[in-house]
């Protein structure tokens, strides 16, 4: 009898597996305020590089996750057009990267060619290019800092560009990011852009991310 009573007094133990490769390191609710400020963001981006090149571009915000450093790196294309990011006045380092795939049709309209599906060679930019690539990378910041503007007033700028992702350690291999992944579509062209967020650069504005401070920038866009 002793041993029954012994065995109705163990609690039940509930075992959740834990990944610590892959932590949490943002709420549910600041995850909800990136999705809806690169939401605005997107569509807004669409109509200033459309109104520069004249030609109707759609950008489309596919995603926002969470994920380590090396896994973001490795689901990149080689070469590409990764360009390392100083978010001045946050420390650290963000990432833009912008598929070749997308890229070369967009400098070949630029340069007054046709936007053709022919096959992207796979090479790194050449210096003429870089220069072209940076005027699409301009627009891109430019957006950026009026859609953080409501969280922090920035001045995002380009440190340099690499063609190889993997030779860039912006945060430890295991260090958690955000990764906020666009489709850009011109045409019969599709491409991607991924814009890394290493969560140790926001951490002193997270409490922003969770008010309702950044909805305005959608709205006042929009007037």
């Amino acid at each position: 009898p002793m041993k029954s009573e012994s065995k109705k007094a163990t609690p039940k133990i509930r075992v959740l597996s834990y990944d610590f490769k892959r932590p949490e390191r943002v709420g549910k609710e600041q995850m909800r305020s990136l999705q809806s400020l690169h939401d605005g963001f997107s569509r807004n981006l669409g109509a200033s590089l459309s109104a520069m090149l004249r030609s109707i571009i759609e950008v489309r915000l596919i995603s926002v996750d969470q994920l380590t450093y090396s896994e973001f790196v490795y689901s990149l294309e080689i070469p590409t057009c990764f360009n390392l990011l100083k978010p001045l006045p946050l420390d650290g380092n963000w990432v833009l990267d912008i598929s070749p795939t997308l890229l070369y049709p967009i400098i070949d309209r630029m340069l007054g060619g046709s936007v053709s599906t022919e096959s992207v060679p796979k090479r790194p930019l050449s210096d003429i290019e870089l220069r072209l690539a940076a005027r699409i990378t301009n627009v891109f910041l430019k957006e950026l800092q009026c859609a953080w503007s409501n969280v922090i007033e920035m001045d995002l700028q380009v440190e340099r560009v690499e063609s190889n992702p993997q030779l860039v350690q912006i945060v430890p291999p295991n260090e958690v990011v955000g990764m906020v992944s666009f489709e850009l579509i011109m045409g019969a062209i599709r491409g991607t852009s991924n814009l890394c967020i290493p969560f140790n650069t926001i951490e002193r504005v997270g409490s922003k991310l969770s008010s309702n401070s950044w909805i305005g920038y959608a709205a006042a866009r929009k007037n």
